[in-house]
């Protein structure tokens, strides 16, 4: 009973589409694919400029120093 058979999913296939259409089906498919495409390529864009920032940081040779200070709760 937990299951459903392929016969199952076809009626309620054929149900959305007779309740949203072909086109407004496609619509939502297409914006969806565009925002998975713009989340990729973000996600892309900050690996290039934490690896940029990397090698900035690698090429200065550069040493910062710097001293920790802790506070004392009271």
């Amino acid at each position: 009973m937990g299951s459903f058979s392929i016969w199952h999913w076809m009626i309620v296939l054929v149900i959305v589409l007779l309740i949203f259409g072909t086109k407004k089906l496609r619509n939502i498919g297409s914006d969806l694919g565009g925002a998975v495409r713009g989340f990729k390529d973000g996600m892309r864009e900050g690996a290039d400029e934490v690896a940029e920032s990397a090698k900035q940081v690698k090429s200065s040779g550069s040493t910062i120093e710097a001293e920790v200070k802790r506070e004392t709760k009271a």
